[in-house]
């Protein structure tokens, strides 16, 4: 059992020094994860990659009664899930009318979007609508976009991340995508 793995489990035991012993063992992996979906974010973006990182970590970190860690991947997705709500949640910040909302919803694809380039907040917006109609039907196809599209993560690693084969993931990002492509654009 590697140190990470040690420190999730006594976390997830109730160990209050884990908490702190976890932050240091995890945190250039969550400041790259943040990096990447912050560069995804329009320009003039207030939120800066380190504040997500200890944003998202009090988020999974702090909770009452403390959560148990199925390994470092499981930790992992629970941070992308973080991250996700917490931009989601600023997204409709910015999409309000005093901060410049109201503009029509676009037609999006999954395939096309860049996560290097500028994104406008109702695409995000859009896609989390989707994931949220997704997840009742389909909980686990919507947790492999999340992992995808939020996390970026290769399908590898969110395959590795899910436990489940390259080919299953293949499958269900496929799925996804039609199917969120049909929601998003119903003509």
């Amino acid at each position: 059992m590697n140190q990470l793995t040690r420190v999730l489990s006594a976390a997830g035991h109730g160990d209050p020094d884990a908490a702190a012993q976890l932050l240091p063992l995890v945190y250039d992996e969550l400041r790259k994860l943040a990096a990447r979906r912050i560069a995804a974010e329009r320009s003039g973006q207030t939120l800066q990659a380190t504040a997500l990182v200890h944003e998202a970590y009090l988020r999974i970190v702090d909770g009452n009664p403390p959560r148990s860690w199925n390994g470092r991947w499981h930790f992992f997705a629970a941070a992308a899930e973080a991250m996700r709500r917490i931009l989601v949640d600023q997204a409709r910040r910015r999409d309000r009318v005093k901060h410049g909302g109201g503009t029509v919803r676009q037609r999006i694809d999954l395939e096309s979007v860049d996560l290097t380039v500028n994104e406008p907040p109702q695409e995000l917006l859009a896609v989390d609508e989707g994931l949220t109609a997704l997840e009742v039907p389909h909980p686990e196809k919507a947790r492999l976009v999340k992992l995808r599209y939020f996390a970026g993560l290769t399908t590898e690693e969110a395959a590795e991340a899910m436990g489940i084969s390259v080919a299953t993931a293949n499958r269900y990002w496929a799925y996804a995508r039609a199917w969120l492509f049909r929601y998003l654009d119903p003509k």
